[in-house]
């Protein structure tokens, strides 16, 4: 989708983003279904990508301070600070106010038992008031390295050095505090299975509204995203496109843009394989964050 072009019905680019259908969870907040995720973007073209985003119409952004690709190894990439100089910027030319954006981000696995320090940090760096959502990253804490330092630790065996002393339900209460302290508009988890999030469900006061987990053709999981609509969680898919080169290059599969029965629905249908893949998760009522 180029940045000023047309589309056959005329419409403009941003007019079409702005009509993006919306789902509501099960707090009564509203979440646009297609959003702008940021993983694996260089922090020097974060800014030109969101003012771009924010121009064409976009309004759901996945804002987050970014570890490497390997995880286990120190951090990176940050772009949060980044992300908020853009934010900044579009509010003061304004191009959107701040209420018209849903802008979420997480919790590190190191920040477990720093709920609130942490979600204060990213808000700084952010330069917000408020996050419309804010999720528990991974289920599983690691050694504390220092709020908003994204990194994990490994042992001298080479397996990453837990923090056995906090437990998912603790860290859950934690970020149900951020809720009434107004931090926070919605919260919710990310990565967790069947039975983490049934365990969520069961000691949960403020119900998680959302689980983010990679879904796409290729991992479909139709169990974890049938329970969790079942249960009133919307289910934001990560890594909507497949992985594209990441699953090539790590684990030697056909990217699903490569795949052929996708490229022939996109010709059957006159549509970007892409495109084909995104609707197949918007069919599924998931929100979609390529």
């Amino acid at each position: 989708m180029s940045l000023n072009g047309k589309h056959d019905n005329g419409l403009s680019n941003k007019s079409r983003m702005m009509n993006i259908p919306r789902l509501t969870l099960n707090n009564g907040v509203s979440m646009p279904i297609l959003g702008l995720g940021v993983w694996r973007i260089d922090k020097s073209h974060i800014k030109h990508l969101i003012l771009n985003a924010i121009n064409i119409g976009y309004r759901h952004l996945i804002v987050l301070m970014i570890i490497n690709e390997y995880v286990l190894m120190a951090a990176d990439y940050k772009n949060e600070r980044e992300a908020g100089e853009a934010l900044a910027e579009a509010f003061r030319a304004g191009f959107v106010k701040r209420e018209e954006l849903f802008i979420t981000t997480k919790l590190w696995n190191s920040d477990h038992g720093h709920v609130i320090e942490a979600c204060k940090d990213s808000l700084k760096k952010l330069q917000l008031d408020y996050l419309d959502l804010y999720l528990v990253h991974f289920p599983m804490a690691s050694k504390h390295l220092g709020v908003g330092t994204t990194g994990s630790v490994l042992g001298e065996d080479g397996v990453l050095e837990m923090d056995t002393s906090i437990s998912l339900e603790s860290t859950w209460h934690d970020m149900e505090n951020l809720v009434s302290m107004g931090l926070v508009r919605s919260i919710g988890i990310s990565n967790y299975d069947v039975f983490l999030t049934r365990d969520c469900l069961a000691y949960s006061k403020v119900k998680p509204a959302v689980n983010q987990i990679e879904t796409h053709p290729y991992f479909q999981r139709d169990s974890l995203v049938n329970f969790c609509q079942k249960h009133g969680i919307c289910v934001t898919a990560h890594t909507p496109l497949g992985g594209a080169l990441a699953n090539t290059k790590r684990f030697g599969s056909v990217s699903c843009l490569d795949d052929p029965l996708l490229k022939d629905l996109g010709e059957k249908y006159n549509k970007s394989v892409a495109q084909i893949v995104l609707r197949w998760g918007i069919q599924r009522n998931t929100i979609v964050i390529p």
